[in-house]
């Protein structure tokens, strides 16, 4: 995938080259010409570069507006999925979902197009048949991954399996929607072909599918289809569509859809082809770094990653622009826009800690042990005090560490000052107002330091300053300094890797009984040995789901986790996420901080309305296809 952009430019200009040929001109110029395209295996890949670009990888280009939003000045306010859960919220803005919001119509067809008429000339290639059948596994497997993006979001849609010409009649294209169960068969059979068609790598080491990618794939979108049917009822569906099979599945489907997820996943780790990444540190503090560097460069990797994305080199439509988002704001090196990735409180506390291993320690702010009061800094409670803030979070899981900047902590050999205020000598308060006391002869700032650019937290300047207490690091380069410009940043995403499908395994064995158990919570003790826990936790629901969450923290997971086990109605009704504000408590002759929980600030309750477990259809007044519930 590393080269995907450099076929494109090649595929582009070798096309500009061919309309010119007396051939071409004499030839239909709505279908591919195999003839000259496909002469040569050059072209072919060429083409297959152009049908991997496009597809649907939730990754650094994928923001909750559309995929592969990194051409030139992509100023999206830097919104990402993750702000539409329960593990971060934006540093300036707190709007909820609107009805664009996680849609991909119109360009899913096109690469579905693409792939058809690929798959339509595959018998006239002149390759031989094992190049043929590869060639074909690939295109399956894309068209695969084309139709789970789709069915994830609209459930049954139309299924073209063919390429279609157009002879003027408009109404001969329309192809009605299949049922939601149709269209998860289609695509998995797409993907069953393609796996066992695909070779197990590719001799130069491509980033290709292959036959892993395939079944990964199938673990993945198998897991989702068993959770809408086993939890049909938890999100009853109405009207036409719901009627007509369009959208849900029957709660008999979901042990069918698990056992797929066990099976491809099975085959997956008794290959022995794949592991975790550095598997057995030495201590906490390795295994953050090992994690940290594995999302910095997943190239030190090979055994975790199934399938990556490769980004080529910063410009625009090839580099992304999450360093330049997210990395907290004293480091933004002149870029205007840094700091909007926000960690929340409630995810904070999903780390454990090492001396309580298997449940949800929250942090200690309070002597009387209350974690629930989120009203505030209140005079007449005793706060604990800490000379460090750092010394908070020193014991939550590597995985906190590696994927999230806390008040104190070291990035880029930098203190990343994250305070809310001060609590004045004579017990005034100070929360979110810039002010500054001088205490025996020493200057306070209320935000840690005197100008905007020595702290990261909680000033409203420019919008640029967490809001939560928490900034991130998960995926960001600490090597090299941030390069203030559009699509600068280069690092790779894992798009398909083999903690997922270890977590996939164990939530289809939890869910359905089927599968091995035994295997099962050894996948999740793995997981969680990786991350330097010595004592194993039991194989329970709860268990794998607080190992799925911080696992697989900010990659683009947790968002259709909440939809395919129908949780997020129940997670977002009149849902306030919160912060953690540290205060410097300057009443002690020894100043040291104190931390409050608060409700994030500027951010009103929100809701989930059960609606959007579905997008909606767009274009039915001319496609005339059946709209979906409550649109």
């Amino acid at each position: 995938m590393k080269k995907i952009h450099n076929y494109i430019v090649i595929l582009i200009a070798l096309l500009i080259q061919l309309s010119c040929s007396d051939v071409l001109d004499k030839q239909p110029l709505d279908r591919i010409q195999g003839e000259q395209l496909f002469s040569d295996p050059e072209g072919v890949r060429l083409y297959m570069a152009n049908l991997y670009s496009q597809l649907p990888v939730e990754d650094f280009a994928y923001f909750r507006n559309g995929f592969n939003i990194n051409g030139g000045d992509p100023n999206n306010g830097g919104f990402v999925v993750a702000m539409l859960t329960d593990e971060a919220v934006h540093s300036e803005f707190g709007d909820f979902f609107r009805n664009e919001d996680i849609s991909w119509w119109e360009p899913a067809y096109k690469l579905i197009r693409d792939v058809n008429q690929l798959i339509e000339i595959v018998p006239e290639i002149d390759v031989t048949e094992a190049d043929r059948s590869q060639i074909l596994g690939e295109a399956l497997f894309i068209r695969g991954y084309a139709y789970f993006g789709l069915v994830k979001r609209y459930g049954g849609v139309p299924l073209i399996a063919e390429a279609q010409d157009y002879t003027g009649d408009i109404e001969s294209l329309k192809v009605p929607r299949s049922t939601e169960k149709e269209t998860w068969d289609f695509l998995l059979n797409d993907l069953q072909k393609a796996s066992e068609a695909l070779p197990e790598l590719w001799p130069g080491g491509e980033r290709r599918a292959t036959k892993w990618a395939a079944l990964g794939l199938i673990s993945r979108a198998s897991l989702h289809a068993a959770s809408i049917a086993k939890y049909a009822a938890k999100a009853p569906l109405s009207g036409d569509a719901a009627a007509a099979g369009l959208v849900g599945l029957n709660t008999a489907d979901a042990n069918t859809y698990y056992q797929l997820t066990i099976a491809s996943s099975d085959e997956i780790i008794k290959s022995g082809t794949f592991g975790l990444y550095q598997p057995n540190p030495s201590s906490p503090q390795e295994a953050a770094r090992n994690i940290q560097g594995m999302f910095q460069n997943p190239n030190v990797a090979l055994t975790e990653a199934i399938f990556s994305k490769g980004f080529a080199i910063p410009d625009n439509d090839r580099g992304h622009n999450y360093d330049i988002w997210f990395g907290p704001a004293q480091l933004a090196n002149g870029w205007p826009h840094p700091g909007r990735m926000n960690p929340t409180l409630e995810f904070v506390e999903q780390y454990e800690t090492y001396d309580n291993p298997g449940a949800i320690t929250p942090l200690e702010t309070r002597s009387d042990g209350v974690n629930s009061d989120y009203n505030g800094f209140n005079p007449s409670v005793s706060y604990i005090s800490y000379n460090d803030p750092a010394v908070l979070f020193a014991n939550r899981d590597a995985r906190f560490h590696a994927t999230v900047v806390a008040p104190g902590a070291e990035w880029k050999d930098r203190e990343i000052i994250i305070q809310a205020g001060f609590i004045k000598p004579d017990g005034t308060p100070v929360i979110r107002t810039k002010d500054q006391v001088e205490v025996n002869g020493r200057m306070f700032y209320s935000y840690g330091a005197e100008n905007t650019s020595q702290y990261s937290g909680f000033d409203t300047y420019g919008g640029n300053n967490t809001r939560t207490g928490f900034s991130f690091k998960k995926f960001l380069n600490e090597d090299k300094a941030v390069v203030p410009g559009w699509n600068q940043s280069t690092t790779d995403f894992m798009d398909i890797r083999y903690a997922e499908v270890l977590l996939n395994y164990a939530e289809a064995v939890v869910e359905s009984g089927q599968g091995d158990a035994a295997l099962a919570a050894k996948a999740i003790n793995d997981i969680r040995r990786r991350a330097a826990h010595t004592l194993e936790i039991p194989l329970t629901l709860e268990n794998v789901l607080r190992e799925r969450r911080v696992e697989l923290a900010f990659e683009n997971k947790r968002y259709w986790d909440l939809i395919r086990r129908r949780t997020y109605e129940e997670e977002f009704t009149n849902r306030r996420r919160h912060s953690l504000f540290p205060l410097l408590d300057l009443r002690a002759s020894t100043p040291a901080y104190i931390f409050v929980r608060e409700n994030v600030p500027a951010m009103e309750a929100q809701n989930f309305q059960p609606r959007f477990y579905y997008r909606p259809i767009p274009g039915i007044g001319g496609n005339g296809l059946i709209q979906n519930p409550s649109y």
